[in-house]
C-alpha cells in the first residue's frame, strides 16, 4: 500500500506541466470574432470584468485565460507545428513568441524559449497542485498561458510550456510569398 502511494506521489510530483480541463469546451473557431479589445498592434492594457471576458471568449479559451486552466498534453494544432510566423494572445491578440524560438520539448504542449519582448509576458508565483511553479500570462490582458521552467534550451535555458488554446498564430508573410510562389 504504502509502495503505490509512493508511487503515485512520485509520478504526480515528475509530471512538469500538470493538467486539468472543463467537461467539453467548445472548440474555438475564430478569438477575435465580437472581441472588441482584440488588436496585433495595441499595447494599452486590458482591464475587463469576468462577465465580460465570458461574453467575448470562446468557452476553451476563457477556461484556460480566465480560469486558469491547462488543455489535454498533445492536444493543440501548435504542438508539433513548424510554420514560421508569430504567435498571439488568443484572448488580446498580443504578440506573445515567435516561431524561430519554439522547440520540441516533449512534453506535450508548445515549448518556446523566449517571449517575443520582456513586456510581453508577466510572471507569478504559481503553489498549486503541490508544486512550486512560475506562471506566465499575458503582459497585456493577464491571460493565463501556461509555465516555465528552467530545463529549456540555449540561449535562454528557459521552456515557456503553454497552452495552444490561449495561442493564435499568423504565418510570416515571407515564408507565405515564398510558398505561393
Amino acid at each position: 500500500m504504502k509502495r503505490s502511494i509512493v508511487f503515485l506521489l512520485l509520478a504526480f510530483l515528475l509530471q512538469s506541466c500538470s493538467y486539468s480541463q472543463s467537461s467539453k469546451p467548445k472548440k474555438m473557431e475564430s478569438t477575435n470574432k465580437n472581441n472588441p479589445v482584440y488588436s496585433n498592434t495595441d499595447s494599452s492594457q486590458v482591464n475587463l470584468s469576468e462577465d465580460e471576458w465570458k461574453k467575448i471568449l470562446p468557452e476553451d479559451v476563457y477556461n484556460i485565460a480566465r480560469m486558469k486552466g491547462t488543455e489535454r498534453p498533445w492536444s493543440s494544432k501548435f504542438e508539433g507545428s513548424k510554420e514560421k510566423g508569430t504567435y498571439y494572445c488568443a484572448a488580446c491578440g498580443n504578440p506573445l513568441f515567435i516561431s524561430d524560438t519554439k522547440f520540441e520539448s516533449g512534453c506535450g504542449w508548445p515549448s518556446f524559449y523566449q517571449p517575443i519582448s520582456k513586456s510581453s509576458i508577466i510572471y507569478a508565483p504559481d503553489h498549486t497542485h503541490g508544486m512550486s511553479r512560475t506562471e506566465v500570462m499575458c503582459g497585456r490582458c493577464k491571460a493565463h498561458l501556461g509555465h516555465v521552467f528552467d530545463d529549456g534550451p540555449p540561449p535562454t535555458g528557459l521552456r515557456y510550456c503553454i497552452n495552444g488554446v490561449i495561442l493564435d498564430f499568423k504565418k510570416a508573410k515571407e515564408a507565405e510569398e515564398k510558398y505561393n510562389r
